[in-house]
């Protein structure tokens, strides 16, 4: 078999979820500014097999002119966000320069309810909370940069920043980066290709631990055994 194909058939394969029915997962991504998880997340996102949706937040800051609501956020206002919080339909939330930041409940238990798989784009606080109120439905991944020389470089290449904004979020990274033992998993992201690898090949780990497909695995072991 050529090799093209047969990597292409290897792909398929690690990609392919199990046969058992089971409850999707939420898949938590989280790294210093700079570390590459808004790539992996688009890249992740856009390998159609992986069936991944996007967490979408809600916020009670005004809307960008770049930004379009329900897809980089729900643009809510603060009675209607206090009422999802004070009704325990967040998932996690924080209040940052005055605005409000959350992760609503409903839309993500509907789609692990499928079966399918939630990605999430936030930080290390909503990651507690997150893990605090979904039990074992969360799977959680920090992403470090190969060295801080790297991430400065990163940053200044943006050419988004000025210098003291940068130097700003480097402080910020250190912060962030001690944070790493809250984690499941930790991806150095020195080679973007091997960290997206690596990062399908966690994914498919954990579609097949035993925990989240028990009751099937049991009923499906039952006829197994009950076969002549």
């Amino acid at each position: 078999m050529p090799l093209e194909r047969q990597f292409a058939k290897e792909e398929t394969a690690s990609a392919r979820k199990p046969p058992l029915g089971r409850r999707g997962l939420m898949l938590i991504l989280s790294s210093p500014s700079g570390a590459g998880k808004t790539t992996l997340t688009r890249m992740l996102l856009q390998t159609r097999e992986l069936d991944l949706t996007l967490s979408i937040s809600v916020t009670t800051r005004a809307r960008r002119s770049s930004e379009v609501d329900g897809i980089h956020y729900s643009f809510i206002t603060k009675k209607e966000f206090e009422q999802l919080r004070d009704g325990g339909d967040l998932l996690e939330w924080a209040e940052v320069h005055g605005n409000f930041y959350g992760t609503p409940r409903e839309p993500a238990e509907q789609v692990l309810g499928q079966g399918r798989d939630v990605l999430f784009d936030i930080d290390y606080q909503g990651t507690r909370q997150v893990k605090e109120k979904s039990g074992g439905d969360a799977v959680t991944i920090f992403i470090l940069p190969p060295s801080m020389r790297e991430l400065q470089f990163r940053l200044e290449r943006r050419a988004e920043d000025r210098p003291e904004v940068i130097a700003k979020r480097l402080s910020e990274a250190r912060n962030e980066i001690r944070r790493w033992t809250d984690y499941d998993y930790v991806l150095v992201n020195d080679d973007l290709q091997c960290t997206f690898a690596d990062l399908r090949a966690i994914l498919a780990a954990e579609h097949r631990r035993t925990a989240r497909a028990r009751e099937e695995i049991a009923a499906f072991v039952e006829r197994l055994l009950g076969e002549t």
